[in-house]
C-alpha cells in the first residue's frame, strides 16, 4: 500500500458518516483556515483516506477541494454522495459513475430565449479504466445487504439548484439540452474544476441514486433511501481508493532514508571563482547539472517554498508529528518573511531560521538533507 492519501470529500453529513465507517481509527487533521479532514485507512490498512466535508455547492466544493489537495497532494480525489436519476432505467440504490461532469448553468439569455454554454470535464481515462473494472467484477458490493447494485457509467449534470420535479420549466430545460447526463447534483463541477487546475489530477465522482428527480424526493427520504445509497457508493469508493493507491509507488518513511536517503529531483553544485564541479557516485537519482557558476543562481524564495511543499508531505505520511510540523512552519514562516522584507537580505537571520527546521526534521533524514542544500544557497548570497 502506498503512503500517499486518496481525498474523499462528501457534501453531506450522512455522506460523511458512510465513508466514516469504513475507516480504521481516524484521526483529526485541521488545515491552517480551520478546515478539518479526518485521516485513517480503509479496514485492512488497504488505503490511506483523508476523509472532508465540503457542504452544498459548487463553490465550496471547489474551494475546499483545492484546500485539500494542496494539504495532502494526493493520489486521487474522490467525490462520494447521493443523486437523483435522471433516466428511467436507473433504479434507486444504482450507483452512478461520472465519466464526464457538466457544469450546466453557464449560458447567455437573449430575446429568443436562454442558450447553454456549459462547460464539461472529463474524467481521467486511467481513472475511468480502473472504475469499470471494479464494476466488472462485482467484489466490491460483497459487505452490502441484498442484491448487488447495479453500475451505470455516464455524464452527471452538477448546478446549483435542487431537482424534484419532471414538469417544471427547469426540468424540461435539464433533460432537452443535458438529455446524455445519468444523474444530477450539486457538487461534482467545483471539484472536477479543482482537480483540472492541479495538473489534471485523476478525479472521480461516485453517486449513489437516493431519488428519481421526480417529486418523490421527500418520500424517498422518508424511506431513507439517502442512507441506503450512499453506502453503496461510498461502498464502490472504497474498492476505488483501494485500486488507486495500489498503483501509487510508496513514499520512504525515516526506517528507508537512514540508509539510502531519498534525493530531490535535481542537485545543483555551482562552483565560484576558480572551483569547479565534479561529481563521484554509484547510484544517482535524480537529475545532476554540472555548471561553472555562470548560470542564473535558483531563488531562495522558491526553494523555501518548495521546502513548504515538501515539509506538508512528511506530515501527510506520517514522518512528522503536528507539534513539530508546525513549529518546522513557522520556521520557515520566519525565514520567507525575512528575505521578503529587509534589504540587503539578512543571511544570518534567514539562515538561523533554517538551522532550526533542520534540527526539528532531523529524525527524516531525506528532508534534512534538503534544507541543509537550502542554508547552502542561502549563504551563497552574502
Amino acid at each position: 500500500m502506498s503512503d500517499i492519501p486518496i481525498v474523499v470529500l462528501t457534501a453531506l453529513d450522512v455522506e460523511y458518516e458512510a465513508v466514516r465507517r469504513l475507516l480504521e481509527r481516524p484521526q483529526p487533521h485541521t488545515h491552517p483556515q480551520g478546515t478539518r479532514f479526518e485521516v485513517g485507512l480503509l479496514a485492512g490498512g488497504r488505503a490511506r483516506i483523508a476523509l472532508g466535508l465540503v457542504g452544498k455547492g459548487n463553490q465550496p466544493a471547489a474551494v475546499l477541494a483545492e484546500r485539500a489537495v494542496n494539504e495532502f497532494s494526493p493520489a486521487a480525489l474522490l467525490f462520494v454522495g447521493v443523486a437523483g436519476a435522471l433516466h428511467s432505467d436507473i433504479a434507486i440504490g444504482d450507483v452512478v459513475v461520472a465519466t464526464h461532469i457538466y457544469a450546466f448553468h453557464g449560458g447567455t439569455s437573449e430575446d429568443d430565449g436562454f442558450k447553454s454554454r456549459p462547460r464539461v470535464w472529463e474524467v481521467s481515462h486511467s481513472a475511468d479504466q480502473m472504475a469499470r473494472h471494479i464494476a466488472r467484477e462485482g467484489a466490491w458490493a460483497d459487505g452490502l445487504d441484498g442484491k448487488e447494485p447495479k453500475v451505470h457509467f455516464g455524464p452527471i449534470a452538477a448546478g446549483e439548484v435542487v431537482l424534484n420535479s419532471t414538469t417544471s420549466p427547469h426540468a424540461h430545460w435539464i433533460r432537452q439540452t443535458y438529455n446524455d447526463a445519468r444523474a444530477i447534483e450539486m457538487e461534482g463541477a467545483g471539484v472536477a474544476q479543482a482537480a483540472h487546475l492541479n495538473r489534471s489530477l485523476p478525479v472521480v465522482v461516485i453517486r449513489g441514486i437516493s431519488d428519481h428527480a421526480d417529486g418523490t424526493k421527500e418520500s424517498a427520504d422518508r424511506a431513507q433511501w439517502q442512507e441506503r445509497a450512499v453506502a453503496r457508493a461510498a461502498a464502490f469508493t472504497a474498492a476505488l481508493a483501494e485500486a488507486l493507491a495500489a498503483e501509487e509507488p510508496p513514499r520512504r518513511g525515516p526506517a528507508d532514508t537512514k540508509e539510502t536517503p531519498e534525493m530531490s529531483q535535481t542537485i545543483s553544485n555551482v562552483a565560484k571563482d576558480n572551483a569547479r564541479v565534479g561529481v563521484q557516485a554509484g547510484h544517482v537519482q535524480g537529475g545532476i547539472r554540472m555548471s561553472a557558476g555562470r548560470e542564473d543562481p535558483v531563488d531562495p524564495a522558491a526553494a523555501i517554498a518548495e521546502l513548504a511543499v515538501r515539509l506538508r508531505r512528511a506530515r501527510t505520511a506520517g514522518q512528522l508529528d503536528e507539534d513539530t510540523y508546525r513549529a518546522a512552519e513557522a520556521e520557515l514562516t520566519t525565514a520567507r518573511e525575512t528575505l521578503r522584507t529587509t534589504g540587503p537580505q539578512d543571511v544570518g537571520a534567514v539562515t538561523l531560521a533554517l538551522k532550526k527546521v533542520r534540527g526539528l526534521v532531523g529524525d527524516v533524514a531525506a528532508l534534512s538533507a534538503e534544507v541543509a542544500s537550502v542554508i547552502a544557497l542561502i549563504q551563497g548570497l552574502s
